[in-house]
């Protein structure tokens, strides 16, 4: 996961720039009268987040007394969102990771906003901007409108969990037919508390970063083959392990879970690998 900047956009200023043009006089009138509420809910929100309890939130609390939760949800963010002032509300949020990169798995293209905590469950924070988190169209199926049952169960917020400066995400080398394969799988750090813990490793199975991870790794590993078979050609496997601890290093350096960097390490610790096929040591 990688983290972003929480966004700078007032909840109210964003619910109302949705609404404020609305053409239809009545409805106008109906949606701005509900500021009252989407502020409280925004407060409400604001102190899940901090506290760790966005699982005790109740969707009850979250309507709009006069409005169904369907026609909220499509007047507000279906249709507020394409106005004008909605657009821009919208482009900047998705214009906050890094190479369009979903920073809730770090290797699919952001395409959608992704709501937090579910539009159909809490309309009142359909275009609260802590509740919009852009990702992929992957991502944001998978997780669906689904809310943890606990704090452990908790999915990570990339507004608000910082973990990307400690090392989590590490791999094993697999032996194929087709040549070494890498596994990913999450190791917490000592510092880590068990729900932390609990939250990252649900967070990686659930959207099957394992999985992607590998597929990531594996045409890394197709890419890197050529100049490693040169090096074993050219010197010995402390050449070879050099290179690539050399090549972690770099990625190691902005992203201390760089999904490269991991694979390079792990290939680096491999004495297989790195002595080559003709070459490996006898066990």
């Amino acid at each position: 996961m990688w983290p972003l900047k929480i966004p700078l956009l007032e909840p109210a200023r964003t619910y109302l720039a949705c609404v404020g043009k609305s053409k239809d006089t009545k409805r106008r009138e109906l949606l701005v009268g509900a500021n009252t509420t989407v502020r409280k809910a925004g407060r409400a929100l604001r102190r899940a987040a901090a506290d760790g309890t966005l699982h005790n939130l109740d969707g009850n609390d979250f309507t709009v007394e006069g409005i169904s939760t369907s026609d909220f949800v499509d007047w507000v963010y279906e249709n507020g969102m394409q106005t004008v002032a909605g657009k821009r509300i919208r482009d900047a949020l998705m214009a906050a990771p890094v190479d369009e990169r979903c920073p809730l798995c770090r290797v699919g293209t952001v395409r959608q906003l992704d709501h937090v905590v579910p539009k159909s469950v809490f309309p009142a924070l359909c275009v609260d901007p802590l509740n919009l988190v852009p990702a992929c169209e992957r991502c944001n199926l998978i997780k669906g409108d689904s809310m943890p049952q606990s704090a452990a169960e908790t999915l990570l917020h990339p507004y608000l969990d910082r973990i990307s400066h400690t090392r989590w995400l590490h791999a094993r080398t697999v032996a194929t037919p087709v040549g070494v394969r890498l596994e990913f799988f999450v190791a917490a750090p000592d510092s880590w508390d068990p729900t932390l813990i609990s939250r990252v490793t649900r967070h990686f199975k659930l959207l099957d970063l394992g999985t992607r991870y590998a597929q990531h790794a594996n045409r890394t590993i197709t890419d890197v083959n050529q100049m490693v078979t040169r090096l074993r050609a050219s010197g010995d496997a402390t050449v070879v392990r050099s290179y690539l601890r050399g090549e972690a290093e770099s990625r190691f350096a902005a992203d201390a879970n760089s999904i490269e960097g991991v694979t390079y390490v792990t290939l680096s610790a491999d004495d297989r690998y790195c002595h080559g096929p003709s070459g490996a040591p006898t066990t």
